[in-house]
């Protein structure tokens, strides 16, 4: 059942690329250059997940999935602003990669991690590529990039929903998430603010599951904002 669920989800997904892509316009009404990574991985949770990006920095997440044991595979969706450092490094990647015209998967027999998809759009061009592994390292940076923002979007998506029905399952996924963060896991962890500063504000919240997440939030990274 929740292989069919993520299946079509994912046919879906590709078909609504290009869709997406087009809803993003600059002044003159002509489409932005968009990117979308798409993760396929049955029997995993998510199962599927898509991230687009538009060079204005403009983010969108959706994935397929399962927040905990006992409830039943559901669609989530979250749309926020990326960093402008991880923005650039990402259309970099996606230039030296030749926006994804040629071959990206390596075609060796390696281990199975998802079924990945890399897609660019904008005025002239409109390529896809479909990967398990990749030789190619701007390929490489873009999947590991787009893996931490989607973990960071997961955790997310978990908080709000132990938040609201088992708070106190909040110190457990505050304490894997920061591991997580310290490890350099996570990417762009600003754009779950929200979700940490109602845990902080929630006087019916322990005070120690409060104070994880304020420090998440006042996290640096190398002297910076974590981004």
């Amino acid at each position: 059942m929740r292989l069919r669920f993520a299946i079509a989800l994912s046919l879906l997904a590709g078909l609504l690329a290009p869709v997406m892509a087009q809803q993003s316009s600059n002044a003159s009404g002509e489409p932005l250059p968009t990117v979308t990574f798409t993760l396929d991985f049955p029997k995993s949770n998510p199962e599927h997940y898509m991230i687009t990006v538009d060079s204005a920095g403009h983010a969108r997440y959706e994935c397929a999935g399962t927040v905990a044991d006992d409830s039943d595979p559901q669609t989530y969706k979250a749309e926020f602003e990326i960093s402008a450092e991880n923005r650039n490094r990402i259309f970099d990647w996606v230039k030296q990669a030749k926006y994804f015209s040629g071959k990206v998967d390596s075609g060796n027999k390696v281990a199975f991690t998802g079924e990945k998809q890399l897609s660019y759009q904008d005025s002239q061009r409109s390529n896809t590529a479909r990967y398990n592994y990749s030789n190619l390292e701007p390929v490489q940076q873009l999947t590991e990039l787009f893996q931490k923002i989607a973990a960071t979007q997961d955790y997310g998506h978990r908080l709000a929903y132990y938040h609201r029905y088992q708070k106190l399952a909040l110190d457990e996924q505050l304490k894997q998430m920061e591991a997580q963060a310290l490890n350099h896991e996570l990417s762009e962890i600003h754009s779950v603010a929200r979700i940490l500063q109602a845990i902080v504000d929630d006087s019916s919240v322990l005070n120690v599951v409060r104070g994880r997440a304020k420090e998440l939030l006042d996290m640096k990274y190398d002297g910076a904002p974590w981004r």
